[in-house]
């Protein structure tokens, strides 16, 4: 099938179930992302999405394919075929009798198109038979929806369709599947004003459904039980008799006059129409046209069978004049059989004819009136013909020409499709790009920082009131780097910087930067906070925790780290053109620096502003004492302990099993603060101030059984 049943298929879906549904549907069926119009793909994509969307939806196949037909008709029309469509027929039956000439018409520009074909039989009593043939099996359900939404939009009326018998050709007929339907027009009704009339509408139309309902088995028992004798009467004889034929709401009442002889001499016919043949029940040749003889000399022969010279291309039936009949409303299509024809001919293309078969009743004779058929100058030039073979009346010298153009516009719109996918697949290449170097240049500079460089933007420097800044260090990182070799050294550092990163993605800091084996953070920015004291705290407990898991690759021993913290205002700016960083300045940076550096191994630092700002937050603090600073003369300063209020679990963002939720809601009030949540300050309002000590032994009961707990 062409792509562009494919894209109808992806519009409905769509539309009717949203782009979720599609999306999944697509990924189940393991098909191509985009369809184009004018390409080929194989029939089995189409089959599975239809199988997938049956699972997907939880609805039956005839459902899906019933509201396939009917979102294909509304597709086509807003495709641009709208105006072709009305133009078939003057009513449903002759619409449906001209779809293998629209068909054919079509593969002119869609050469690959496999199309079914129809064929109707006329009934009374607003009933008629249509017969489905087509090469693809399970797909007649989508008949009914189309025919269906046709009746309603171009004619205004209703018509229910049942299938009345489904089989396989038996006439070696080349489509496997043929489906019989009962095509049956409603009733029409005038809207009535007053209310009586219109309830006893309701009744009248719910009578009509009822009769149908019962007519409809009785009519295919009937049809089905009938015994068929081959010698009077043929199988569809028996189905004309089950619906006998007259006038009804499906026909013309128009009545043609005639004249009494006909005033064309006999050469003039032949010259008037040099692509016909006349040939009777035998298939022998009785008249052909002065053109078919010029192409095909063996016409000129006395007493010649057509088919020796000619197969039927379409419809696949057998040759002989009662398939002939059968559908004799169709188009046909014979190809000149390259075998019969004179030796300096058989390299070139085998002659095609397309035209309308006429039985004529009193002659037992029928006649084939016909065009050749071509799509381009190009096949008219290789069947070494001309124009002016063509009469001039015959519109197949105005087809050629406005097909050649069609083909010329379809291939440039094919090469613009294929083109927009290419440019669609790069644009979703791009995007993956572009998102992976948004993510490197946000790990480098906050994101609205680089949202601003990105746009030419000069970033002005920010001061910001207060903030809590960290640095921490490696214990005895120049005797280790003085005993290993370098890829050990950046195998650790790598190691840890890869755990300290994962950690500022839980507590919700910036990482400033990372010098050697001195690592910076800050809370507070570039995002304001109010809580960025206790982020900061809760990321040094968890790189303290982390760091036990780094070996040292000289004693084999886990590394030991100094952390120091301070509060207080800065001014934040990006600093450089080539390689810019998001740089912090301010004595607070140097505060922060003196209190790791001046800072005990595996231990937290905190200076006398970050203490006082984490001071009744539910952390555990010990008090250090007075010490010199360098630059800054005798400080009081603290370590920090522990978070009481939150386990190492969440310390460390760890899953938690379910035995641990119940250790948790046992061991945790409500309203314990998580690391680097917003719920540190309501957890604030409820720790007790008591809960903060100073002092090395710390004895409060809380702190005691919370020590039992652990």
């Amino acid at each position: 099938m062409y792509g562009f049943i494919n894209t109808c298929l992806q519009s409905l879906v769509i539309e009717k179930f949203g782009e979720e549904t599609w999306e999944k549907l697509k990924a189940s069926a393991e098909v191509q992302d985009a369809f184009m119009t004018y390409t080929v793909y194989d029939d089995i994509i189409t089959i599975k999405l239809i199988q997938e969307a049956c699972k997907v939806l939880d609805v039956s196949m005839e459902a899906i394919l019933k509201l396939f037909g009917e979102y294909f008709f509304n597709f086509c029309k807003r495709s641009g075929y709208d105006r072709m469509l009305r133009t078939l027929g003057g009513n449903l039956t002759e619409f449906i009798e001209n779809l293998d000439a629209l068909h054919s018409y079509l593969a002119l520009s869609y050469q690959e198109m496999n199309a079914p074909s129809f064929r109707v039989e006329r009934g009374a009593n607003r009933e008629m038979l249509l017969h489905y043939y087509s090469d693809r099996r399970g797909l007649c359900h989508i008949v009914p929806g189309i025919i269906e939404a046709v009746a309603k939009d171009f004619f205004d009326i209703d018509v229910v369709m049942n299938i009345l018998d489904m089989n396989e050709e038996v006439e070696k007929m080349g489509k496997k599947e043929h489906v019989v339907f009962l095509v049956v027009q409603k009733a029409c009704r005038q809207t009535k004003s007053t209310r009586s009339n219109r309830l006893q509408d309701h009744q009248d139309t719910q009578r009509d459904q009822e009769a149908l309902q019962a007519t409809f088995p009785r009519m295919k028992e009937k049809y089905l039980s009938t015994s068929i004798c081959p010698g009077e009467k043929s199988h569809w004889e028996v189905v004309r008799g089950i619906l006998p034929f007259g006038k009804g709401y499906l026909r013309d009442t128009f009545q043609p006059i005639y004249p009494e002889r006909l005033w064309i001499e006999e050469k003039t016919f032949c010259n008037a129409f040099p692509f016909h043949i006349v040939f009777d029940e035998t298939l022998t040749v009785k008249q052909a046209g002065v053109n078919i003889q010029k192409f095909i000399p063996g016409l000129q022969a006395q007493k010649i069978r057509l088919d020796d010279y000619f197969s039927i291309v379409h419809p696949q039936v057998t040759f002989s004049i009662s398939s002939i009949c059968k559908f004799i409303n169709s188009q046909f299509v014979l190809k000149a059989r390259r075998e019969m024809m004179p030796k300096a001919w058989k390299s070139q293309l085998a002659l095609k004819l397309r035209g309308q078969m006429i039985w004529m009743e009193s002659l037992q004779c029928m006649i084939f009136i016909c065009s050749p058929k071509l799509r381009s100058l190009q096949e008219l030039e290789e069947n070494k013909m001309y124009l002016s073979d063509i009469a001039p009346h015959d519109t197949t010298r105005d087809l050629i020409l406005l097909n050649q153009q069609r083909l010329a516009e379809m291939e440039l719109s094919n090469q613009l499709e294929r083109k927009k996918e290419e440019l669609r697949i790069l644009s979703q290449h791009l995007a993956i790009e572009k998102k992976k170097t948004e993510t490197l240049l946000y790990a480098m500079l906050p994101e609205h920082v680089a949202n601003q460089l990105k746009d030419g933007q000069k970033v002005a420097a920010g001061e910001f009131e207060s903030c809590t800044i960290l640095f921490s260090d490696v214990v005895t990182f120049t005797n280790i780097c003085a005993a290993c070799e370098p890829i050990q050294i950046v195998t650790m550092l790598n190691s840890m910087y890869s755990k300290f990163d994962r950690l500022t993605n839980i507590h919700e800091v910036y990482k400033v930067e990372t010098i050697g084996d001195a690592y910076m953070v800050v809370g507070g920015v570039p995002v304001p906070v109010e809580n960025h004291a206790q982020r900061v705290a809760n990321f040094a407990l968890g790189m303290r925790i982390s760091a036990e898991d780094v070996m040292n690759p000289v004693t084999g021993e886990p590394i030991q780290i100094r952390v120091g913290i301070h509060t207080g205002p800065v001014l934040a700016g990006v600093v450089g053109d080539k390689m810019p960083r998001y740089c912090l300045f301010g004595d607070t940076v140097n505060t922060a620096s003196r209190m790791e550096s001046h800072g005990l191994p595996n231990k937290v630092h905190l200076s006398p502003t970050t203490y006082r700002a984490l001071e009744n937050q539910g952390f555990e603090i010990v008090e250090r004492g007075e010490i010199e600073v360098k630059g800054k003369g005798k400080m009081t300063t603290y370590f920090l302990i522990q978070n009481l209020n939150a386990t190492e679990d969440e310390i460390m963002g760890r899953a938690k099993t379910l035995a641990d939720h119940k250790a948790s809601d046992e061991a945790t009030p409500p309203g314990s603060p998580v690391a680097g949540q917003d719920s540190m300050e309501a957890a604030a309002g409820q720790a007790s101030s008591d809960q903060t000590k100073i002092g090395p032994f710390p004895n409060h009961p809380v702190l005691s059984a919370f020590c039992v707990l652990l």
